[in-house]
């Protein structure tokens, strides 16, 4: 079953290769409050991998990764 988040901003890096899906959902969580999400879209199978790095880095939490016919979505909770 799928949890249905309340998205604050949404986020289409499909078609982007690496590092590009990161520093661009690095940019676009920085834009909002501590508790709001952000959904990201990736095509790149390396963002997986990457993002799930990044955020044990930030400390900001990565809430689910759904992957579906090649589009890997990031629900990234705003930690501070």
């Amino acid at each position: 079953m799928t949890v249905q988040w309340v998205v604050d901003m949404v986020l289409d890096c499909k078609g982007l290769s690496c590092p590009l899906p990161v520093l661009k959902t690095k940019k676009a969580i920085e834009s909002l409050a501590v508790g709001q999400i952000l959904k990201m879209e990736a095509t790149d199978a390396g963002s997986k991998n990457d993002m799930v790095a990044w955020a044990k880095r930030t400390g900001h939490e990565l809430l689910e990764l759904q992957e579906n016919g090649g589009v890997f979505t990031f629900f990234i909770k705003r930690a501070k």
